[in-house]
């Protein structure tokens, strides 16, 4: 029986718990979550540049979507009993609403357990967000994570 999304998100924050640093590697699609599982790796978590890279598109600039973001997301979580997180940019948009909206989408759809949402505006005359915004978007963002039934963990990078 392969484990439930409840399971995963309380064994991602177990190994968040524990004493010790834990190896987190990045698949950038199902086949290679399926190869680092078979490896001994104890969760995954998605990486934007390779996805980015993989679309033939460039990281960190807007240029991949949510929808692409979290339809791979979904497909790495579906090929493994593994926990995963996914790098979820700066939350693909600028509003507090924004980031919420890609926390719920990363649960409710991508069946993640964990996720990050960076300060990056990526605007390179204006890169990093104010940092009363910023703290309105992630508080946003815990909002969401926090309505799960499950434990979600977030990271505000």
């Amino acid at each position: 029986m392969r484990p439930t999304q409840s399971d995963k998100g309380k064994r991602f924050k177990e190994l968040h718990e524990r004493a010790g640093a834990f190896i987190i590697p990045n698949p950038w699609d199902a086949g290679t979550a399926r190869i680092l599982e078979h490896l001994g790796f104890e969760a995954l978590t998605t990486t934007s540049a390779g996805l980015a890279y993989t679309l033939g598109k460039r990281d960190g600039t807007g240029d991949v979507t949510r929808d692409e973001t979290i339809a791979n997301a979904k497909a790495i979580v579906d090929a493994t009993d593994l926990p995963v997180a996914a790098d979820l940019e700066n939350g693909f948009g600028d509003s507090p609403e924004a980031a919420a909206e890609t926390i719920r989408l990363a649960g409710e759809v991508a069946g993640l357990v964990g996720g990050s949402i960076e300060d990056s505006t990526g605007n390179a005359e204006d890169p990093i967000y104010d940092f009363a915004h910023a703290v309105e978007r992630i508080a946003a963002a815990v909002e969401a994570a926090r309505a799960f039934a499950f434990p979600f963990v977030l990271v505000a990078r």
